[in-house]
Order: structure tokens, then sequence, then C-alpha cells
């Protein structure tokens, strides 16, 4: 029970489990002609025995840490719930094969182990500085976010109401447009839309004109400016972040070395009294 509960309690055991799952999980991606069938079946068996062996995991650890403990841990709730999400296909082991073929739908389920490659994160170094990070600049930049997925929004509207009779395809309703107005603002491919709305439609010279500007200029506003705000807010505030760490770290360096140097003055000044109690000892002498 003791090897039992160290193996489950050092996480360098657990890292091997992850990345053993994370190399079965890819090969049993190969369809039945790349990889033989009887491979196919083992790769399926260690797979459901490492899922077991996360069970095991959790039990021991809510039992070692309780589960007050266990659960206070972030980390601890999102393997809790990435395990629970791998356990469905190992419940249709347990049922009859007549009742496993009624509810054979259960097996999409096992999509859902691919979720067990996210407990990789917690192995990351740093981990908890980048999100501590991105949480701080994603409220910084939560108005200006809004204020950016707003204006995608009205300019929407506005395509739909312009092109809807003209491209369909982009614009035949508010959803559709504000899609299209995304891919747009993405900046990658965002000619596309124009050019095909050109060449597929009858547009006279001005239409066709009043067109490509129209999306020239949702180009620089949003895809350009509005896009570069986003990402500068974002970037600073994470980088804001470590700054203030930083400052935090050279300020408690420069109190030590305030500490040190009084320290070091007072350890002078003590000499050089000894020093003068020495001189009149021998000058009484």
């Amino acid at each position: 029970m003791k090897l039992l509960k160290d193996f489950f309690l050092n996480d360098k055991n657990i890292f091997l489990l992850i990345s053993l799952n994370a190399l079965i999980i890819f090969l049993q991606g190969f369809p039945y002609e790349t990889i033989a069938k009887p491979w196919q079946q083992i790769f399926s068996i260690i797979d459901d025995i490492i899922s077991v062996l996360f069970v095991f995991e959790l039990m021991v650890k809510t039992r070692h840490f309780g589960f007050k403990n266990y659960w206070a841990d972030a980390w601890n709730r999102l393997d809790l719930l990435l395990i629970v999400l791998s356990l469905p296909p190992l419940l249709l082991h347990l049922l009859p094969l007549e009742a496993t073929a009624n509810i054979s739908f259960l097996l999409v389920f096992r999509v859902f182990r691919v979720f067990k490659f996210f407990r990789f994160i917690q192995f990351f170094p740093q981990v908890e500085n980048i999100f501590r990070s991105i949480r701080q600049a994603m409220r910084a930049s939560v108005m200006v976010l809004t204020g950016f997925l707003v204006f995608i929004f009205i300019m929407s509207i506005l395509s739909c109401y312009f092109y809807q009779n003209v491209a369909p395809e982009h614009f035949g309703d508010p959803i559709v447009s504000y899609y299209s107005m995304f891919k747009v603002f993405t900046i990658e491919g965002w000619n596309t839309i124009p050019d095909e709305m050109v060449k597929n439609s009858n547009m006279n010279s001005f239409a066709a004109f009043f067109t490509k500007l129209y999306f020239v200029l949702l180009l620089v506003f949003g895809g350009i400016i509005g896009l570069s705000i986003v990402n500068s807010i974002f970037v600073d505030a994470m980088v804001s972040d470590n700054n203030d760490e930083l400052e935090e770290e050279v300020r408690l360096i420069k109190e030590e070395l305030t500490q040190a140097n009084l320290q070091l003055q007072h350890l002078v000044d003590l000499v050089q009294s000894q020093q003068q109690a020495n001189e009149e000892k021998k000058n009484h002498s």
C-alpha cells in the first residue's frame, strides 16, 4: 500500500503516465489499415488501464490530502474533471453485450480521453505566473475587447444591409455577416471576399470601387488599428505584471542591502570603539 501511495504522489510518475497515454491515443488515431487490429486492441486496453490508474491516483490523493484540501487546489479540480470525462468508456466494459449494443452511442465519450492531455499544463515551468499574467491581462483589456467586438457587430449589420443580395453566402444574415467581418478583421485573406463579390456579381465600376474601398477601410480601422490596440493593451498588461514582480524583487533587494549596510556600519563602529578603548588603556598604562 505504501508503494502504491508513493507512486501516485510522485509527480514524475504521473507525468510518465500522461506521456504514455498521449502516445497511445496518438497511435489509436491511425486507421485500421495502417495499424493491425490486434495492436489497436492492445492500445485500447493500455488506454483503459491508464484511465483506471488515474482513478486510483484520485483516490490516493484525496485520502492523503483530505478531500477539502485536495479540492482547494485548482489543478486538482482540473484533474478531477478530466478523469471524470474519461470514465464513460470504462463503464461500457461493465455492462453486458446486449446493453452495450443499445447504448453504443456512449462510445463518443472516448473522444473525451484526449482531454487528459491538458494535465501536461501543470508540469510547465512557471505555469502559475503565466496564468496569473493572462488573468491580469484579460481584466485590463476586457473593455477594449468588448468595444472591438461591438464594432465588429455594428459593421457586420451594416455590411449585411449593403451586400445581403449581392453576396448572400457572406452576408445573407447578420450571423453569417458577423463571421465574414471577423475573417476580414483577422487580415488573413481579407481581399478574398470583395474580389469574389466583384467577380460573381454584375457590379458597375463605381460599385466595384466602393466595395473594394469599403473593405480596405474595414481592414485599416478594424484589422490593423483595432487589433493592434487590443494586442498592445493585452501584452502591456502581461508585461506589467512581470515588471511589478521585478520591481518588488528589486525593492526587497534594496531593503536587504540597506539592512546589511547598517549592520556593517554597526560592526565598523564597534571595531573603532574597541580600538579607541585599547589605545586609552595603553596611554593610561
